[in-house]
């Protein structure tokens, strides 16, 4: 059985093949975009970075069955599982705006064990490994700066991200709160800039790497009722500090 260090080298090397085709495919005028069931984009660089995973996977992991948002997954999911979204941000990346990330996380018996984040667009990448810390290298500093939450629990001096529809009291209480979407919000709470961020429609893909990122930086990572999950169909994520009183004036 590998260990957390191997897995984690062969997620960022997962990342590294997920970067150069995406920034490859990245604002090019002959980019292809289709209409999912759904009626979310999916371009084909959703489809070639997901097919570039399994076949790495398929070489260096061939016990492992993998999740991916464009191609599912297999009936029998056995006790290691990758858990893969190509581009998390899809309606960002084919209109142009570098906002948007390859999401990578390893789940061991349904415990997340590695994650990575990665957003080559904006030069940053985040990781985890658990019982290892959380880490990024967002370009700004001299190599690799540990991820930490803050340590503001008063409600007035929050920072909050999320969906104004859901938040509107949680947004009043707070400080000030804006809504930069999708994986930056919860690697804001990772990074101590914000307190909260919370999402209400949400899969699996997307929260996967982002909880163990947080959980690995101090923070605490539920669904909306309150469970540890990170399969529950939506999530929030905070310091831990103001977790409790966010949950209770959502639920209200």
């Amino acid at each position: 059985m590998p260990g957390v260090a191997e897995d984690l080298n062969v997620a960022l090397e997962l990342a590294d093949v997920a970067d150069r085709i995406t920034m490859a495919r990245f604002r090019a005028d002959d980019l292809v975009v289709e209409t999912k069931p759904d009626l979310t984009p999916v371009s084909e660089a959703d489809t070639a970075v997901e097919r570039a995973v399994r076949e790495m996977l398929a070489e260096v992991r061939p016990e492992d069955s993998v999740l991916g948002e464009e191609y599912g997954a297999p009936a029998d999911g056995g006790s290691r599982r990758w858990i893969v979204d190509p581009i998390d941000g899809t309606k960002g990346y084919v209109r142009g705006i570098p906002v948007w990330a390859t999401l990578l996380a390893l789940q061991e018996d349904g415990e997340p064990s590695v994650a990575v984040v990665s957003a080559p667009a904006k030069r940053c990448r985040w990781w985890a490994a658990r019982g290892m810390g959380a880490f990024t290298d967002d370009g700004l500093s001299d190599g690799n700066r540990p991820l930490r939450v803050s340590a503001i629990g008063r409600l007035e001096d929050w920072q909050g991200l999320g969906r104004a529809g859901l938040t509107l009291e949680l947004v009043r209480a707070c400080w000030r709160s804006r809504n930069f979407g999708d994986f930056w919000a919860y690697m804001l709470v990772a990074e101590g800039a914000v307190e909260v961020a919370l999402d209400p429609i949400v899969s699996l893909w997307d929260l996967a790497a982002p909880q163990l990122i947080v959980e690995e930086a101090g923070g605490r990572f539920t669904d909306l009722g309150g469970a540890r999950t990170a399969d529950g169909g939506d999530a929030i994520a905070t310091n831990g500090l103001v977790h409790d009183v966010a949950l209770a004036i959502i639920g209200r």
